[in-house]
């Protein structure tokens, strides 16, 4: 997991306190809203309170045109093709349309096309299959914006074309009898940030002649699990559907829902969004990812409660085997990565191997992102000259602007700011490394942020506490689970907790109250710090159950020295990329990055004090007397040790070698490189 840039918003605390006592709300929930620049008394009331309304459909640019042409194609009994996506949020959309238009009377089919063989979007092989089977129209759902020349070669077969979309348009919109779309340049609806199957929702509201409720009541558990797992803001219209879902999903005798509940266990237990996002989402999407999306979209259609069964059971299956080929690529990434400081080191890595399955490299490609810490392009080649690809990013670096940067060595692209996806042919992937990487190097420094809701002292987190966090429940995109700081802590004891000793429970102390929390998923040995130390803490709070008490959990999600800079380390850490990548140097860069030899020896004989391996260059340069701002030349003097056989460095941690035999600094090839003068 790589560190991240801990940010605390700024925001006025006394009026949040007014804004609660006037309007009676919950006085850590409006300020937790403050906290997020929500501090109009409209929004906040959006959040809070339950009477928010879903916009007229009609709104939408186009609604009425695709109104129009729909209800003729119902009346006249033409032939009707609902085309939509592999992921969940393109099944969840297809399975809404298409059952809303069998409803309703309508000749309707499907068509998603695989994601293997076909990829994403309109094909024309695949409107020739429909041209074949006289279909007359063709509506698109969350896909088709940018489908120009397809659009054109569908009106050249006579078939109408509706494109339902939401993600960003290019230049030229396709020739279509209707184009809806929120991020057209023309659309003046309100609410821009709709998932795919957000947008089919209003356009069968539309077809109901507005009326949302109705739609909402019939295909709200669909309308949910795509909304939520398209990581789209869960604010304002997604809000509602998402709130919505979430009771309905609970209360659900949709065939598919309910056999989905049972094979995540959650029969006789209520959703979350959490939930939904970590349990239902991934099974829908594991079917396009492994086999193909259309076992998830008959989940969904089926009324069967067998047949139901058996298919979330062949989901779940497929949830398994995406899991596997996953942890198989990110495993032969990493050791590509790490064995060439070219990648490793590039302000954006893009990262290729064959036979990789593209199926699963988006969820490879946000691994990736998690542990360097920087934007990830994970390209799988598979031999037939054209390769896909799938990106993840940070806060600050826009992949969409970059793929249009490099859109003339692409074959398509498209996405959003933080996830996109392309195919480029193999002769083209090195140039396009190095144009992404050159168009990253013209933006300002971008770091991976860690937001923090605000700073809490641990006396204060009670069952009370986490009730106040609930009201801002469902938690996603743009409103995630709050996170608090709790800071100046002095950390007292450490023991690993769970059957394998995978987890630890922490002791801390704070103007001599003790508390206690819990890191999953990190082991004793793994933990940097020691007893003694003084750190700061990244939290969220939790209800926890047991042996009928119910109580508040501490969970820590980062921690770092109470000491530490954030600003001057990723300043340095900045400068450590340039000297591992070769770039030239200005002169008060040199000095900055390249140790003395008094300098050196400080480094030197601390790692050699220590008893166990040490973790980090940050660590060092705090506990050196250095500080943040010498991370850079605390990580070139480890490089030069490990390079001179002074100490070694496995699985992330540096440990002196017993007996090491005396070496001259200056004989350091990357000493050299910086001008180091013994």
């Amino acid at each position: 997991m790589s560190r991240k840039f801990w940010r605390v918003p700024a925001f006025d605390k006394k009026q949040a306190a007014e804004l609660a006592y006037e309007y009676g709300y919950d006085a850590m929930a409006v300020l937790l809203l403050a906290a997020r620049g929500v501090t109009d008394p409209e929004d906040v009331a959006d959040f809070l309170e339950s009477e928010a309304e879903l916009y007229d459909p009609f709104d939408l640019k186009d609604m009425e045109k695709a109104v129009v042409r729909i209800r003729k194609a119902i009346e006249m009994q033409e032939k009707i093709a609902v085309y939509g996506d592999y992921d969940a949020d393109g099944v969840t959309a297809t399975a809404l349309l298409y059952l809303y238009l069998e409803s309703v009377g309508a000749d309707v089919s499907y068509y998603i096309p695989s994601r293997m063989n076909e990829g994403y979007g309109l094909h024309n092989d695949a409107i020739d299959t429909l041209a074949e089977k006289n279909i007359n129209l063709i509506i698109t759902v969350d896909n088709g914006i940018n489908s120009v020349n397809e659009a054109a070669y569908i009106k050249s077969k006579g078939i109408d074309l509706i494109i339902t979309d939401h993600h960003q348009p290019g230049g030229t919109l396709p020739d279509a009898v209707a184009v809806v779309n929120p991020h057209r340049a023309d659309d003046t609806s309100f609410f821009k940030e709709l998932a795919g199957v957000g947008v089919a929702f209003k356009l069968a509201a539309a077809l109901e002649d507005g009326d949302c409720e109705s739609i909402l009541s019939d295909f709200a558990d669909i309308v949910c699990i795509g909304t939520i797992a398209d990581i789209v803001p869960l604010k304002s219209e997604n809000r509602i559907l998402a709130v919505r879902g979430i009771e309905s999903i609970n209360n659900s005798d949709r065939a598919g829902i309910v056999a989905l509940k049972k094979i995540v266990g959650y029969e006789d237990r209520d959703f979350t969004s959490t939930n939904v996002a970590f349990t239902i989402a991934p099974r829908i999407n594991a079917a396009g990812r492994v086999e193909e999306a259309t076992t998830a979209l008959r989940l969904l259609l089926t009324d069967d409660v067998d047949e139901a069964q058996a298919i979330a059971e062949e989901l779940d299956k497929f949830n398994v085997m995406r899991q596997e080929t996953e942890s198989g690529i990110v495993d032969e990434a990493v050791a590509r990565i790490e064995s060439d400081e070219s990648l490793k080191y590039s302000r954006v890595i893009v990262v290729d191997g064959t036979d990789w399955h593209a199926g699963v490299i988006g969820i490879v490609a946000s691994k990736l992102v998690d542990r360097y810490g920087k934007p990830v392009m994970v390209i799988a080649r598979d031999g037939s000259g054209e390769a896909k690809g799938s990106c993840r990013s940070i806060e600050g670096f826009s992949l969409f602007d970059a793929l249009t940067d490099a859109s003339d060595l692409l074959v398509r692209f498209g996405g959003h700011t933080l996830a996109a996806g392309f195919t480029v042919t193999d002769e083209n992937i090195d140039a396009f490394r190095k144009r992404i990487n050159d168009y990253a190097s013209q933006m300002p420094p971008f770091y991976p942020v860690l937001n923090l809701d605000c700073r809490i002292n641990p006396q204060s987190v009670d069952v009370d506490f986490v009730d106040s966090i609930s009201c801002l429940e469902p938690f996603g995109a743009e409103n995630p689970q709050p996170v608090f700081g709790i800071y100046n802590v002095i950390l007292r004891s450490v023991r690993p907790i769970g059957a394998q000793g995978k987890h630890i429970r922490l002791t801390f102390e704070k103007k001599n109250q003790q508390f206690a929390a819990v890191y999953f998923g990190m082991t004793p040995e793994e933990f940097p710090y020691d007893a003694g130390d003084k750190i700061d803490l990244a939290v969220t709070i939790d209800k926890n159950e047991f042996r009928g008490e119910i109580k508040a959990n501490i969970y820590i999600k980062a921690v770092r020295l109470s000491d530490f800079n954030d600003e001057e380390y990723f300043s340095s850490e900045l400068l450590y990329n340039k000297v591992k990548q070769g770039v030239s140097l200005t002169e008060s860069e040199r000095l900055a990055a390249c140790p003395d030899r008094k300098f050196s020896a400080r480094v030197f004989m601390y790692i050699k004090s220590q008893p166990s391996c040490i973790k980090s260059a940050e660590l060092i340069a705090i506990k050196t007397g250095s500080g943040s701002h010498d991370a850079c030349k605390v990580q070139v003097v480890l490089d030069a040790f490990c390079e001179l056989g002074l100490i070694t460095y496995e699985n992330g941690c540096y440990k002196a070698v017993e007996n090491a035999a005396k070496v001259n600094l200056g004989s350091s090839e990357l000493l050299k490189r910086l001008g180091y003068c013994d």
